[in-house]
């Protein structure tokens, strides 16, 4: 009896032993990138500035700060009268309009100051932004944009895809051959890559991924080539003498390929055959919002891309081809110098309940919470192992929204709206779980909606509020609660609550819920700046990039020598680590420029009333060693 109890106990331990083993092996951590503290001054011109930094998911709760200014030969002076520990934000006055400073910020733990971790010079009479000058192509002009660390410091490099004449898939007429180009924040250029002229220009054609791939602290930059594609270091790609425009033209020919650069020097580092191939062209239309079809280049060469944790540890860069009947995604590993496929996911037909319900763009998220990531893609969801996890079958849309936006439905939600058009039916707006694509509600009933957003813009309500259609505002419910903003584009963090502000255009204004209107905080045309994509008005970025956890905006000049960042000069009284360290949504921000560009949203609940964001189950690789970022 008393060896048999003894057996019993040590296999019990055993067994428990054996759940938390393979439970820690289940929910590996990912490896994602080291940011330093982006130290960033507004000046307001009149003596005043507004000084953030970020704080770090590392952080020790304990963690303080201190704050200080120098004049150009004098000593430097402590501005905050006790450690700054509430907040990573400082307002600081009695500034020398004619004089230029240095802020710095050192850390306090345990009693004990760090050395500097942070600095950035200015003028007390700069401007309202932080100016990139641009070294822009005669006739081109600057569009979307990414960020990553090319050279592992800590601190982001902007990706920059300038444009010059564009056509949308459905016209013809000859491009401009795109053009991308990498900056350090000072407008230093690292390096042009030159897609060519067998690579068209134009929303759907063009999406580049931004990301460290393989841990090494080093982003890597993906895209779509062809042959003359020249890369950073001005070697081709295939053969350069090859012209395959058609005389719409229209690249309908021709080897299609996949890249891998460098992101230090824009260098070709792997080139391999595109995935999927054309093929048919007349085999990618069919079942859909748009239930039709052509011959002519319109559905086949219909692109999205997306970077994923497939493996929950090191990302993948998918790459996609259609969506208006045929999907196929092809997910890509970049490890120790070589790529390699991963899967490939294929909706094949009309007969397949997958077909037809891509979208203009689309969403990474880990949606069953196993540590690694879901592609949410409009109608459909495909899972980690590049099977289809489900399809709600709503057909596609241009507009798509995943977070925690029903706070009594446990997990995710996915908000879009969809295109009921060529006498097809459906709902025009719906909301669905994540997980399982479990419909919760839906509106505007066999109507064609272009444009919907999802966010927490009035207290009164539970959750995030909904709008889009011709059914006003919803609460996460789908129930009426009255008028809707007028704004039907991005969202933004930009004063000192986490409740969202609308951005759309040059505007970010904020949601008067009272009274049912909108109010301005910031019109980016009285600075000079206009926005991209026509009609579509979105800035060339938005995304937590600087200071604390607010969000920043980048807008490029009117006349396209500049890139103009513009950060909040608002306090608060909330402390939350840098969203770029939340993973779905820095994710979010690499595929941000993406068909029809959406906001990025966060894997938590982000609004009025919200918890103290997780910590996110990652590790930091290791910067590179350099001098303290101005």
């Amino acid at each position: 009896m008393t060896m048999s109890k003894k057996f019993y106990v040590s296999s019990s331990i055993l067994w428990l032993l054996t759940i938390i083993v393979f439970s820690q092996a289940a929910i590996a951590q990912r490896v994602m990138e080291k940011l330093n503290r982006a130290l960033v001054v507004v000046p307001d011109g009149a003596g005043k500035s507004f000084i953030s930094w970020r704080s770090l998911a590392a952080d020790p709760e304990t963690l303080a700060f201190n704050l200080y200014r120098q004049e150009k030969g004098a000593k430097k002076i402590k501005c905050n009268a006790f450690p700054i520990a509430k907040t990573t934000s400082f307002q600081d006055s009695g500034l020398d309009t004619l004089k230029q400073y240095v802020y710095s910020i050192t850390a306090i733990s345990n009693g004990k100051e760090s050395e500097t971790l942070s600095e950035f010079v200015f003028a007390a009479n700069a401007k309202r932004y932080l100016s990139i000058p641009l070294q822009t192509p005669v006739g081109y002009s600057p569009n979307d944009a990414s960020v990553g660390d090319l050279d592992g410091d800590g601190s982001y490099e902007i990706i920059l895809h300038q444009t010059g004449r564009g056509r949308d898939n459905a016209s013809a007429g000859y491009s401009d051959a795109p053009i991308f180009q990498a900056y350090h924040l000072d407008g230093s250029l690292l390096w042009t890559i030159n897609l060519g002229k067998n690579i068209r220009e134009g929303a759907h054609y063009t999406q580049f991924m931004v990301y460290d791939l393989d841990g090494d602290g080093i982003a890597e930059v993906c895209m779509k080539t062809a042959d003359g594609t020249i890369d950073g270091l001005g070697k081709p790609i295939g053969d350069s003498t090859k012209d395959y425009r058609n005389k719409d033209g229209k690249i309908l020919d021709g080897p299609e390929y996949f890249t891998v650069f460098d992101g230090k020097t824009g260098a070709a580092l792997a080139t391999v055959p595109y995935l999927p191939a054309r093929g048919d062209i007349g085999g990618w239309g069919g079942r859909g919002g748009n239930g039709g079809n052509d011959r002519t280049g319109n559905r086949v060469d219909r692109f999205t891309a997306c970077v994923a944790y497939l493996d929950g540890v090191l990302p993948s860069v998918v790459m996609c081809r259609g969506y208006y009947g045929r999907t196929v995604l092809a997910a890509w590993d970049w490890r120790g110098g070589k790529l390699s496929s991963r899967w490939v996911f294929d909706s094949e037909n009309g007969a397949n309940p997958f077909s037809g319900m891509g979208n203009h763009n689309l969403s990474v998220a880990d949606v069953d919470a196993d540590g690694k990531d879901e592609i949410i893609f409009g109608s459909m969801c495909v899972d980690d192992n590049g099977k289809g996890l489900y399809s709600t079958g709503l057909r596609h849309g241009d507009a798509i929204h995943v977070s925690d936006l029903d706070l009594s439905n446990p997990g995710l939600e996915v908000y879009g709206v969809h295109e009921i058009e060529e006498n097809t039916k459906g709902a025009g707006i719906a909301m669905y779980d994540a997980k399982t694509g479990k419909i919760l509600w839906t509106s505007d009933q066999d109507k064609d909606v272009g444009r919907g957003v999802a966010a927490d813009i009035d207290p009164n309500y539970p959750g995030a509020e909904t709008w889009g259609g011709s059914e006003g505002l919803k609460s996460a419910k789908g129930e009426s609660i009255g008028p809707a903003p007028r704004s039907v584009n991005f969202i933004i963090q930009w004063d000192g609550e986490p409740i969202y502000e609308l951005l759309n255009g040059t505007s970010i204004e904020k949601w008067d819920y009272t009274n049912k209107q909108l109010v301005r905080m910031l019109d980016a045309r009285e600075y000079g700046c206009v926005s991209n994509n026509g009609s579509k008005s979105n800035p060339v970025l938005s995304a937590d990039l600087l200071g604390d956890w607010r969000e920043e905006v980048i807008y490029r000049s009117a006349d396209n020598k500049e890139l103009r960042i513009f950060s909040t000069n608002l306090p608060t009284t909330y402390k939350f680590y840098a969203l770029m360290q939340d993973p779905q949504y820095r994710l979010s921000v690499a595929w941000q420029n993406v068909g029809y560009n959406q906001p990025p949203h966060t894997s938590f609940f982000m609004g009025n009333g919200m918890q103290q964001p997780p910590k996110p189950n990652a590790v930091e690789v290791k910067s590179q060693p350099s001098k303290v970022k101005k």
